[in-house]
């Protein structure tokens, strides 16, 4: 395997990632947590987050090596208690006056940059792959405009702006990624990101067509039925039903668009990253059977009343696995040897600098 590994990365070739778990594997931590969780009231689910975790980075294999998960459930559940804290504290300071609830209000909102950042840093900071953890540098000031302003834009905008939005969240994320102390970099060029909208825009705007004709027909046909001599509460119900079920159409037709969005742009954003400013990254889902997978695995979970969770987990990190690459610029043997090297250096002080999970 190391052998074929060098060869092919000496060769500038892209090295596909493999995810080696299996469903049956998975199922075992995944019954016991959540029974666990049960009998512990929610508590045991921060050590349950942790085992997950382990499982899936672990099975996450990149030229023959794994990555691996180094935060502990304890670190997980005291991030979460201090934000439950936080949360009561100011559900019991709007109880007492109207006045505290726009001041908490006023502070969650300062807050919830540098939470976020937080939460970000963490996950990077706990995670290492050949023994080199990852790093994230990025500000508060950075989280709000990329991800509360942003957002913000996307929505007023009628999703217009969300390419601009999704350019400032994965350069934010990205830029300010370190792998040992050294910088990832994308740069997925705004035009390319408006070409992704398109598709899904399409079937957002013909999924509101339909909604609003068959909406009509519905009216028109109720208002038709209300004018009979004979009304029956059959009829009511029938009617109900059938613009609930137009406006789930639509709904459904809302999300296929958006997962459609998110695997383009997962493509374009990872196909544009860098590491070092040397070796490439790159990622070929293909949206439809990202959105199949996705849908799939909603309905069979449902419909097996949660029991297939571990299959359509397994099977979702198996196809991002599988569709993510790396073309590593030399010797992969020296490469490592110079990323080892660095994160050495720095490897020891992230114990005491990572800090608590505050979930964001």
């Amino acid at each position: 395997m190391d052998n074929r590994v060098s060869a092919g990365a000496a060769a500038n070739a892209f090295e596909r990632a493999r995810f080696t778990g299996t469903a049956s594997e998975y199922f075992g931590i995944w019954i016991v947590n959540v029974l666990l969780t049960i009998l512990t009231l929610g508590i045991y689910s921060a050590w349950a987050k942790v085992r997950r975790n382990r499982y899936f980075y672990g099975n996450t294999v990149l030229l023959g090596r794994s990555f691996e998960y180094h935060a502990t459930g304890m670190q997980i559940f005291i991030g979460r208690l201090i934000v439950v804290a936080l949360f009561i504290v100011v559900n019991i300071l709007s109880a007492i006056h109207p006045l505290f609830s726009l001041v908490t209000t006023i502070l969650i909102l300062i807050a919830l940059p540098w939470l976020i950042m937080r939460g970000i840093r963490f996950n990077a900071r706990v995670t290492s792959y050949r023994n080199v953890r990852f790093d994230f540098t990025g500000s508060a000031g950075g989280a709000f405009v990329s991800v509360m302003l942003g957002s913000l834009v996307a929505v007023v905008s009628l999703g217009l702006l969300a390419p601009l939005a999704s350019r400032w969240l994965n350069r934010y994320v990205f830029n300010n990624l370190r792998y040992g102390n050294r910088p990832f970099h994308t740069d997925p060029r705004i035009g390319a990101l408006y070409g992704a909208l398109v598709v899904p825009a399409l079937m957002v705007v013909l999924g509101a067509v339909l909604v609003f004709t068959l909406g009509s027909t519905m009216i028109g046909w109720l208002q038709a039925y209300n004018a009979g001599a004979v009304r029956s509460d059959l009829g009511d119900a029938l009617t109900a039903f059938g613009l609930y079920a137009i406006l789930f159409s639509f709904f459904i037709v809302y999300g296929l668009a958006g997962l459609i969005y998110r695997a383009d742009i997962h493509n374009m954003v990872w196909s544009s990253t860098w590491i070092d400013s040397r070796h490439k990254l790159r990622s070929d889902l293909s949206p439809v059977r990202f959105a199949w997978i996705v849908v799939s695995n909603v309905v069979v979970t449902l419909l097996t009343l949660g029991l297939m969770r571990p299959w359509a987990a397994v099977r979702l990190a198996r196809y991002m696995a599988e569709h993510t690459a790396i073309r590593i610029e030399g010797e992969i043997g020296e490469v490592f040897t110079q990323f080892e090297a660095s994160g050495t250096a720095i490897g020891s002080e992230y114990m005491s600098m990572e800090g608590f999970d505050f979930g964001f």
